[in-house]
C-alpha cells in the first residue's frame, strides 16, 4: 500500500494556495509491526511538516516587512544571511535578509533585519520547556536520550546544550520569583468571608536532608523538599488531585517562603481553604510554614512517617 501525505496551505480567506507533497510511505500489511506509523516514519513526518510550516510562516512574515510602513515603498535588499531555529521537531535554517530603511523617515539605523523581530531567540520555548522538565526528573544525559527517542531533534544536540538551556530557564524563573516576605496571609477575616467556597483541601509535606558537597566531600549542605497535594471530597471522584513538588538548598535560597507561597497559589489556594502541613517539627521547617494561611493546621511527625 502506497500512502502520500500532502500539506495544503490556505490564505486567510480559506482559499488553497499551495499543495506540497510531504512524504510518501510504502506500507506493508502482512505483520503487526507494519501497522500504522512506526517511530522513524513519525519523526520524518513531523520534521518535514515543521520545515514546510515554518518556512511558510517566515516567508509570510518577511513579505509583510518588505515595504516601508510609512509610505509603502518596497525596501532595498542590502545583504543576505541565515538564521537557525531549534524546535522540538528539528533545527532549521532560514534566510535572514538585511533591508535598507526608506528615506521618507529618519531612523536610528540605516538598515535592519526584519526576521530579528520574529526570531527573538534561536530556540523555541517549547523545547526549552521539555529539556527543563525532563532534566528536573533525571540526569541531563538521560533527558537527552529520552527526548531523542521520540522527537526528531537535531543529532548534534549534546548534554552541554541541554544543561545550558535548563540553567537558563531556571535563572529566568528565579528572576520572576517575587520578594521574600515573613507572612503570606492576605486580607482580613471580613475579606475571607466574601471568598467563594474553596474546592478541595491541601496537604503539604515538608522535610529536609543533607547531601554531600560534590566538590568538597567533607562538607554537606541541607536540601529541603516538599510536596503539595490538592485533594477533593469523595463525591468528586472525577477530579484528579493536583500535585506539585518543590525543593531548595537551605544555605543558598534567599526566598524559601516565597517559593512555597508560589507553589500553593499556583494550585489555587484561597485564604478560607483548609490546609494541613506535615513535617518533623524542625525549627527551619516550622518557620517556613507559619503565616502561610489562616486556615492552616500543623502536624509534626517522625521522619519515618514523612513519605515523598
Amino acid at each position: 500500500m502506497r500512502v502520500k501525505l500532502q500539506l495544503v496551505m490556505c490564505n486567510d480567506k480559506g482559499d488553497e494556495e499551495t499543495v506540497t507533497d510531504v512524504v510518501t510511505l510504502n506500507k506493508n500489511t502482512q505483520r503487526i509491526e507494519h501497522l500504522g506509523l512506526i517511530l522513524a516514519e513519525s519523526k520524518q513526518l513531523l520534521s518535514t511538516l515543521q520545515r514546510h510550516l515554518l518556512q511558510q510562516q517566515i516567508t509570510t512574515f518577511l513579505d509583510t516587512r518588505s515595504t516601508c510602513r510609512d509610505c509603502g515603498t518596497p525596501l532595498k535588499l542590502k545583504a543576505r544571511a541565515s538564521r537557525s531555529f531549534r524546535t522540538v521537531f528539528g533545527t532549521f535554517q532560514f534566510d535572514s535578509p538585511r533591508l535598507e530603511h526608506c528615506d521618507c523617515t529618519r531612523r536610528k539605523t540605516s538598515s535592519f533585519r526584519p526576521l530579528a523581530a520574529l526570531l527573538t531567540a534561536s530556540v523555541a520555548p517549547e523545547i526549552l520547556y521539555m529539556e527543563a522538565k525532563w532534566s528536573s526528573l533525571v540526569s541531563y544525559g538521560m533527558s537527552l536520550d529520552a527526548l531523542q527517542d521520540f522527537l526528531p531533534l537535531d543529532l548534534s544536540l549534546d548534554v552541554k546544550t541541554v544543561r545550558y538551556d535548563t540553567l537558563k530557564v531556571a535563572k529566568r524563573l528565579e528572576a520572576e520569583l517575587g520578594d521574600e516576605q515573613s507572612g503570606c496571609i492576605e486580607g482580613t477575616p471580613s475579606d475571607w468571608d466574601l471568598l467563594p467556597s474553596p474546592e478541595g483541601f491541601f496537604t503539604v509535606g515538608i522535610d529536609g536532608g543533607y547531601v554531600r558537597n560534590w566538590v568538597d566531600k567533607k562538607h554537606n549542605f541541607e536540601v529541603i523538599v516538599g510536596k503539595s497535594i490538592l485533594s477533593f471530597e469523595e463525591g468528586e471522584e472525577d477530579r484528579a488531585p493536583s500535585l506539585k513538588r518543590f525543593g531548595f538548598v537551605q544555605t543558598q535560597d534567599t526566598k524559601p517562603k516565597r517559593r512555597l507561597y508560589e507553589v500553593l497559589h499556583s494550585q489555587g489556594l484561597q485564604m478560607n481553604q483548609e490546609i494541613t502541613f506535615l513535617s518533623d517539627g524542625d525549627d527551619k521547617l516550622r518557620e517556613l510554614q507559619v503565616e502561610m494561611s489562616p486556615q492552616a493546621t500543623h502536624k509534626y511527625l517522625s521522619k519515618s512517617n514523612l513519605i515523598f
